[in-house]
């Protein structure tokens, strides 16, 4: 599995998690256990939404290596 989010995507994933899931918890509701799904996939950076459009919220570098230090 090719991690396709990025760092921005993650953190706005987390935060609507955590939100969803503090609404259920405030509102007595199932509907918060919905939060779960967008703090698993901010967790191992994998959208498998994002896989039928070919999307991915990752940078882009010039050599392909995610941004990091490159050994060629």
């Amino acid at each position: 599995m090719k991690k396709n989010m990025g760092t921005a995507d993650r953190i706005l994933r987390s935060i609507v998690g955590l939100g969803i899931i503090a609404y259920g918890v405030v509102n007595h509701s199932w509907l918060g256990a919905i939060g779960i799904i967008p703090l698993l996939t901010a967790f191992v950076s994998f959208c498998p939404a994002y896989l039928p459009f070919g999307l991915s919220t990752i940078g882009k570098s010039c050599c392909g290596c995610g941004g990091g230090k490159c050994e060629k």
